[in-house]
């Protein structure tokens, strides 16, 4: 049993050495006839293939053929029938008089490279190589994360792959406006306006694919708030402030009347605030409810207020028509409601009216 696998060990050594001494003969030359030379040696056209897939090796044989094998870097990965190679992805297709033909399934990056079919025939050894080239879909390996920066700052974002071939680089902001920023790995963002806040999405592209994934920017601004206003309200009845304001971080709200300080619960007034809104509710408007009202904003880059006024609103009947209007006093104790003209033309027709 010892000497049988002596004789295996020298026979697969003097093979390999037969094999490699006949790939030594330079290969890319043209094929030969018998007369021109005691070898050929033929070059195929490259085999490209996409990772993952099968590619298959073909090499003619003919004659009589007493030795044949396939090589990849001088290494055997078949030699007639017996697998060399301990590469499960590797197999025998066809092995006949006119074929020797295996194939490489799942391929990988580290399966290119020349392929070597080597064959001695009864007339003269011959050598047939090929190239295959394995294509990788692009994949992003380096991205920037999602960041969080005050208005007016320098942004930079990255954004690398990898991939055969190498893939381009495209920025997009998708959100909300989807204009193209720019075509490569860095997209520079100088003193960055609130607007181009958003989702930005990196695309990397070769001939097999696309690969894409996405960056966030926050931008943060300081509180504006819309403009105040007038709003009427009859005395005992409910009345609403509403003040809205555009910030981020989301601003939190004050309340003054005055140089006072408003809280919720408190003197039968209700605030309550959501999102970008405040509101401000009196549910049985009292005399001491009119007047003028502060709102505020804030949040961690700044601040901005708005003015109310909250004024009387008197509603037609009949007794009022035949009292006049009522004056309303303000906080100074003067009168504020009074429509003299009003008063004194009713006062000069009321003996006309009479009369009917």
């Amino acid at each position: 049993m010892s000497v049988r696998k002596h004789l295996l060990a020298f026979f697969r050594c003097s093979l390999l050495l037969s094999l490699r001494m006949l790939i030594l003969v330079p290969t890319g030359l043209p094929v030969r006839s018998q007369g021109d030379s005691q070898s050929d040696n033929t070059v195929m056209d490259n085999i490209t293939v996409k990772q993952g897939e099968t590619v298959i090796l073909r090499c003619a044989q003919g004659d009589v053929v007493t030795h044949t094998a396939w090589l990849n870097r001088s290494s055997i990965l078949y030699a007639g029938e017996e697998k060399w190679s301990v590469d499960q992805r590797v197999s025998l297709v066809t092995l006949n008089q006119e074929e020797f033909t295996i194939k490489i399934e799942n391929v990988e990056m580290t399966d290119e490279g020349q392929y070597v079919c080597a064959v001695q025939t009864s007339s003269r050894p011959r050598t047939t190589s090929v190239n295959v080239l394995v294509q990788v879909p692009p994949k992003i390996v380096n991205l920037s994360r999602d960041i969080i920066v005050n208005e007016g700052a320098n942004v930079t974002l990255m954004c690398q792959a990898s991939g055969k071939p190498e893939p381009s680089i495209s920025w997009t902001l998708i959100s909300p406006s989807g204009d193209l920023a720019s075509d490569d790995e860095y997209l520079e963002i100088p003193s960055i306006p609130r607007q181009r806040a958003g989702t930005y999405e990196c695309k990397a592209t070769n001939d097999i694919a696309t690969d894409a994934l996405t960056v966030d920017i926050t931008v943060n601004y300081a509180p504006t708030v819309s403009e105040g206003r007038e709003v009427g309200a009859t005395l005992g009845q409910r009345g609403v402030l509403e003040c809205e304001a555009d910030a981020v971080p989301e601003a939190d709200f004050e309340w003054y009347k005055d140089d006072r300080r408003i809280f919720s619960g408190i003197d039968g007034v209700e605030i309550l605030s959501s999102g970008s809104l405040s509101k401000l509710t009196f549910f049985n408007v009292t005399e001491g409810d009119y007047g003028n009202y502060t709102c505020i904003a804030i949040n961690s880059i700044g601040s901005s207020n708005a003015s109310f006024l909250l004024f009387v609103v008197i509603q037609p009947t009949s007794s009022t028509l035949m009292q006049g209007p009522r004056a309303v006093q303000d906080g100074n104790g003067g009168a504020t409601g009074i429509h003299s003209h009003s008063w004194l033309l009713f006062m000069m027709l009321l003996p006309f009216l009479l009369q009917f």
